[in-house]
C-alpha cells in the first residue's frame, strides 16, 4: 500500500504543477465524490505544497472548501431530484436482499428532521460519510440558502483546514502522513468490515 500511496502522491504534484489551483479544484472535487482520489491524502499533500512555497494556504483553503461545496450541492440535487416516493419504490425492489427497507428509511428521516443541521455538519468530519450526508438533505428539501449551506461550509471549511494544516505542520515529513493514513486507512477497514457483518447478522435475526 505505501508504493500506492507514493504514487499517487506524485501524480498529485503533477496534477498541481501542470494545472495549479484548477487541479486542486478538480482533485478534491473527485474525492469529495467518492472517486479514487482521497482527500484524506490529497489535503495533506496540498498542505506539504504550501510550505514548499507552490501554494497559498489560504487559495487552497478556499479552493478545496469550494470543491467539497460543490460536490455537497451535487448530492442535494441527486437527492431532491430522485424524491422519495421514487427512492421508496427503489427500496422495495431491493428489501429481498435484507439489506434495505422502508423503515430505514423513516427512521433516517425522522433523525435528520431532528438533527438535520448537526448531521451535515458532523457528516463532513466523517471520512466515509462527507458529501454523502447531502442526500438525505435534498430528499427532504432541506433550505438550502443558509441551513444547508450554512453547515456545508462550516463542516467543509473545518476538514480542509483540519488535513491542509495537517500536511503544512508536518512539512517535508511527508512520509509521516503516509505511514498515519495507511495505518487509518487499515483501521476504518477493519471496523467497516466488522459493522457490515454485525448489521448483516441483525438484519438476518430481524426479518428471517
Amino acid at each position: 500500500m505505501g508504493s500506492l500511496l507514493a504514487e499517487l502522491a506524485r501524480w498529485v504534484v503533477d496534477v498541481v504543477h501542470s494545472f495549479g489551483y484548477v487541479g486542486v479544484f478538480v482533485l478534491v472535487l473527485a474525492g469529495s465524490l467518492f472517486l479514487p482520489v482521497p482527500t484524506e491524502l490529497t489535503l495533506p499533500l496540498f498542505g506539504f505544497l504550501v510550505v514548499q512555497g507552490r501554494l497559498s494556504f489560504g487559495a487552497v483553503l478556499v479552493v478545496a472548501t469550494a470543491a467539497r461545496v460543490s460536490a455537497a450541492l451535487i448530492f442535494y440535487a441527486l437527492g431532491s431530484r430522485i424524491g422519495e416516493a421514487r427512492l421508496r419504490r427503489l427500496i422495495e425492489r431491493a428489501e429481498r436482499t435484507k439489506l434495505v427497507f422502508g423503515s430505514d428509511l423513516d427512521r433516517a428521516g425522522a433523525a435528520f428532521e431532528r438533527h438535520g443541521g448537526k448531521a451535515i455538519l458532523i457528516g463532513h468530519l466523517i471520512p466515509a460519510v462527507g458529501a454523502l450526508i447531502s442526500v438525505p438533505a435534498g430528499l427532504k428539501r432541506m433550505p438550502v440558502r443558509w441551513r444547508f449551506l450554512g453547515y456545508t461550509l462550516v463542516g467543509s471549511t473545518s476538514w480542509v483546514a483540519t488535513l491542509v494544516g495537517l500536511g503544512w505542520a508536518l512539512g517535508r515529513r511527508w512520509r509521516v502522513v503516509e505511514v498515519y493514513a495507511s495505518f487509518v486507512g487499515l483501521i476504518v477497514l477493519v471496523v467497516l468490515a466488522l459493522g457490515a457483518l454485525w448489521f448483516l447478522w441483525r438484519r438476518w435475526r430481524t426479518h428471517r
